[in-house]
């Protein structure tokens, strides 16, 4: 009797939420590393927080007539029937966890993280619905040095990664709140009176989030715009000062910058300096790390009036202008050596040995046959690994205690006998450990 066929559907990954293969992780663990290690050299503390969370968390601080809250959150009951989503971005999360937590009762607080955020977008590159950020987050310093140091904390990433010169700074100021609405007032006047002009997202959010449309990527409507208020035009004093506090110090570090008046922020939290890093080397998908101050989250989400200033950078399209930068992605992963293991009794001896040399050189990487097979097979794996050495142990070997060392990578090298005892100073010697 034959069995039907499976007539299920093939399981794949959700649309947008891409599996990162073994090929593409060192890379990612090179991005992660330079990260950890720049961050840790400027003094900042990691700290690591839930993918999901209620979902009042985002509404409160996002603003719900942003496109986040409205249209892109993946949001659902739990068996409570309490109200959760996946972690649209990282700022409120980390907002939230100070206040639980009491940490701002010890300022200023300097934190970064990394880990996916969650997006309902149509897929496309540099962005898709599963996707990674770094977020680094200030608490506690108002003065314009702290957001200097960040965007020169930035400048050194990008150096470090060898990217710098595909990228280049945009700063704005949003001024305080007060200043912020009567911009707001001026906006909405302008463009009620040419409302027909507008495209339909940039009429929907007249009335919701005018501030939004200077963001709008339609020609139509940024034609419409060069005519229109501006927002440094509406600044408040102690706003332009600290605009010019910190133009002042980018000039004296000598980081090149472009004033951009139309520069704002998606989320409603956002006051007073607010910028971005750009590239022109990823189509679309241009901007590569953004931030600014967002002075009145925490007291917004329930705590004690506390400054607050970060960023967020997005992972994935990094490595993409890594990649068409041509910029290293990191130290090679491949193995070392190959164990081929030529006799039945060889196995036991090859574990001893490997662990023994993983002992005396740490970044050593061997692989070990497991499996079986013949010499030939086990000599196919040891190409295919890309390992630049075969240690061979058969039985020829096993009587004269030594391996047999076959080059892998060098055209006409000869095959050499090393002795067992002999083998962590060839090892050592051979890949400078």
């Amino acid at each position: 009797m034959s069995s039907s066929p499976d007539t299920r559907p093939e399981l794949r990954a959700i649309r947008g939420m891409p599996d990162i293969l073994p090929a593409q992780t060192p890379a990612w663990q090179h991005l992660e590393r330079c990260v950890s290690e720049l961050l840790g050299s400027y003094a900042y503390h990691e700290i690591r927080l839930p993918l999901l969370e209620p979902t009042e968390l985002f509404a409160r601080s996002i603003g719900e007539v942003t496109d986040i809250v409205e249209k892109e959150m993946y949001s659902f009951a739990d068996r409570n029937g309490d109200s959760m989503t996946l972690r649209p971005e990282g700022t409120a999360s980390c907002v939230r966890a100070v206040l639980q937590h009491g940490l701002l009762q010890q300022v200023p607080q300097r934190l970064w993280y990394m880990g996916p955020m969650f997006r309902y977008e149509r897929p496309q590159m540099g962005r898709q619905r599963q996707f990674h950020q770094v977020g680094v987050e200030t608490f506690g310093l108002e003065g314009p040095d702290i957001e200097a140091e960040h965007l020169l904390m930035t400048a050194r990433l990008w150096r470090r990664l060898g990217v710098a010169d595909r990228v280049r700074l945009e700063i704005n100021s949003l001024g305080s709140t007060a200043s912020r609405a009567a911009y707001r007032s001026a906006l909405v006047a302008y463009l009620t009176a040419r409302e027909a002009q507008l495209d339909d997202d940039s009429r929907r959010r007249l009335a919701s989030n005018p501030l939004r449309i200077l963001d709008s990527k339609n020609p139509g409507t940024q034609a419409l715009l060069r005519e229109a208020p501006r927002l440094t035009d509406h600044l408040d004093a102690e706003s332009e000062a600290h605009f010019a506090g910190l133009r002042a110090l980018l000039d004296a570090a000598g980081l090149a910058y472009t004033i951009n008046p139309a520069l704002v922020r998606g989320l409603d939290y956002y006051g007073r300096t607010v910028y971005e890093w750009v590239t022109e080397s990823l189509g679309a998908q241009g901007t590569v790390c953004a931030g600014g101050r967002y002075d009145g989250l925490v007291s917004e989400l329930g705590g004690p009036a506390t400054p607050g200033v970060g960023f967020a950078m997005g992972i994935e399209r990094l490595l993409l202008l890594m990649q068409a930068a041509g910029a290293s992605t990191g130290p090679d992963n491949r193995p070392h050596a190959y164990w081929v293991v030529a006799d039945p009794a060889a196995p036991g001896l090859a574990l001893v040995l490997g662990e023994q040399l993983r002992d005396a050189l740490p970044g050593l990487r061997l692989q070990l046959n497991c499996g079986g097979g013949s010499i030939k097979s086990q000599m196919k794996r040891a190409d295919r690994s890309g390992a630049a050495l075969a240690l061979i142990l058969g039985s020829d070997e096993l009587a004269a205690g030594e391996v047999s060392v076959r080059e892998l990578r060098l055209e006409g090298a000869m095959q050499q006998r090393v002795g067992v005892s002999a083998m962590q100073a060839f090892m050592a010697a051979r890949f400078g450990l």
